[in-house]
């Protein structure tokens, strides 16, 4: 599955305009140090970092015709090895924007769509993200992706934290989709499976390691395209990220 740059874009903003809307709605300085669903992330730092990731795409420069980019699947790869200096650099930048955490990440954001702009002017360049060659299309949907899995740990997180089921989702459903197909096909690429997605959300957080993997889990989120079929087990393969 190949998103084009124009229907990612489209899929970036709307996310991040429902992602800031419920910020806005569920904003409270006592939730920021709150620990989130993530092993030794606070709220706060759950959502700098989400200014980071936006901040990846504001940074990126077109690169010469003729670079071989990396695909989605290799770009997702190499996160694993700077996942400590991930959480270094998201726990400095959320001590230094403490002032106004949700107006540093907007300001973020603002500057990644304006880049991503400027970019797409000329199409669907190769551009030089953080990681690596990428087109930007590809880089696209991997910042989708980051605002849809993280979009729902904060959900988690702030749901846990207040001890109620009463927050709204601030994750869309056509980018939850967006982001469970393209996860998929990194699946379909690499073991030549015929799978649908069958519950995105359960799917998502399977691929993203956000649930612990079991077949019977894996069973409810994907599904053989054709009945004589089965979900293949794919403890080896994820997660994904």
């Amino acid at each position: 599955m190949h998103v084009d740059v124009a229907t990612a874009a489209t899929a970036l903003h709307d996310q991040w305009d429902r992602l800031r809307g419920w910020v806005g709605q569920v904003s409270d300085p006592d939730l920021v140090p709150e620990p989130s669903v993530l092993d030794g992330w606070t709220v706060g730092e759950l959502w700098a970092h989400l200014g980071r990731a936006m901040d990846a795409l504001a940074v990126c420069t077109p690169l010469p015709a003729g670079t071989v980019p990396l695909s989605l699947a290799e770009y997702l790869g190499t996160y694993a090895d700077r996942a400590a200096d991930i959480a270094e650099t998201t726990r400095r930048l959320a001590a230094e924007q403490a002032d106004d955490p949700v107006g540093a990440v907007e300001a973020r954001a603002a500057a990644a769509f304006a880049r991503l702009d400027e970019l797409r002017a000329s199409g669907d360049p190769v551009v030089q993200a953080r990681r690596g060659p990428v087109l930007l299309s590809t880089m696209t949907v991997s910042r989708v992706l980051e605002l849809v899995v993280h979009g729902d740990d904060l959900y988690r997180s702030v749901r846990r934290a207040r001890g109620t089921d009463l927050v709204e989702d601030p994750v869309l459903p056509a980018a939850l989709d967006l982001v469970a197909d393209a996860l998929l096909t990194i699946v379909r690429q690499r073991g030549g499976w015929d799978l649908e997605v069958a519950d995105a959300r359960t799917w998502v957080r399977l691929a993203a390691g956000r649930t612990p993997y079991d077949v019977d889990v894996l069973a409810v989120a994907l599904a053989p395209r054709w009945t004589s079929e089965a979900v293949p087990d794919l403890g080896r393969m994820l997660p994904l990220l």
